[in-house]
């Protein structure tokens, strides 16, 4: 963008996923901060998998705030490519392999990512077949919906006893899900912005995991800036965090989350191409430990949209 000012900017958000509530936050904190800075603002509530709402509007750049599915799994990426708007974050590829756990396990593997082992469940298997794998992978496992972000359906299981019920949580969400291992260790998250990481943040939480309610409600989580690590592993971390990020060609900014385990491996879990940016959303605390304050961080991926646009990238796009 070079500077100039954009004459109109759409925040979309809402939509219409279960992770609704949490984008009408992020993206109400975007435009206030965009209004901040002398940008016309509209907030663009999105309540419909069409793209209706974007009807009519003249807007030079999409902020993308929508969260979960449709927001972040590439399909209003295209619709806005359609529409010539050029858009924060990545584009419909990495966008649809990133949210979809079982192709970013395939990925991962592929670039040599570590990455806990896992199996794809299937809604209609039999009890005794998932036994079989969560026997295979070795108790505890973690079950996950394919699709969803926020933890949004994901469950723990230390023994058989609690499969069925996981499963039932899992399906209802998505009819295929993945059953990993679960890997004990300190749970890590990097930003990656314009392609460099930031700040590590450490997640410390009292629940048995970084469930939903850890994360949104829960005043004894935890978020420890740069935390205790060694020169080694912060320089590990961060360089597992960019492998994945660029395994699943993610563009402006995500934020990957990651296990160092008690014996220094990292694993990674999951990459998120439509971070939070809420007041309680690691990504703008990490980007504000590196010296970006939070307008800034929204006007540098309003910059990367820009600038990508101003490339080769439509032309690309028209031809997907």
């Amino acid at each position: 963008m070079g500077g100039r000012k954009v004459q109109s900017v759409g925040v979309l958000m809402g939509g219409t996923s279960s992770e609704r509530d949490v984008s009408l936050r992020t993206g109400a904190a975007v435009a206030n901060a965009l209004q901040r800075l002398g940008h016309a603002v509209t907030e663009v509530d999105i309540r419909s998998e069409t793209g209706r709402e974007l009807d009519g509007l003249k807007l030079d750049v999409a902020f993308i705030a929508l969260h979960g599915k449709f927001g972040e799994d590439g399909r209003l990426q295209r619709i806005l490519q359609s529409r010539g708007i050029p858009y924060t974050g990545s584009g419909p590829e990495a966008s649809w392999v990133a949210m979809d756990k079982v192709e970013s396990k395939r990925l991962f593997r592929q670039r040599n990512v570590e990455t806990p082992p896992h199996r794809v469940i299937v809604h209609g298997e039999s009890l005794a077949l998932w036994e079989q794998c969560a026997r295979a992978l070795g108790y505890p496992v973690v079950m996950k919906p394919r699709a969803e972000g926020s933890s949004v359906g994901v469950t723990v299981h230390r023994d058989c006893s609690t499969l069925l019920d996981g499963a039932a949580d899992c399906f209802r969400h998505d009819s295929v899900a993945l059953m990993e291992k679960f890997i004990h260790g300190r749970e890590l998250t990097v930003g990656i912005l314009d392609g460099k990481p930031l700040p590590i943040i450490e997640i410390r939480s009292k629940r048995a995991f970084f469930d939903k309610d850890a994360k949104y409600s829960d005043p004894d989580t935890a978020y420890i800036i740069d935390p205790p690590l060694s020169e080694i592993e912060n320089r590990r971390v961060q360089k597992a965090a960019k492998d994945a990020n660029d395994a699943l060609g993610c563009e402006g900014v995500s934020r990957v989350d990651l296990i160092l385990t008690p014996f220094c491996s990292i694993h990674v879990l999951e990459v998120n191409t439509i971070p939070g940016m809420t007041e309680r959303s690691l990504l703008p605390k990490a980007a504000r430990a590196s010296g970006i304050e939070f307008p800034e961080l929204c006007q540098q991926l309003l910059d990367a949209a820009f600038k990508r646009s101003r490339g080769g990238f439509w032309a690309a796009a028209a031809m997907l």
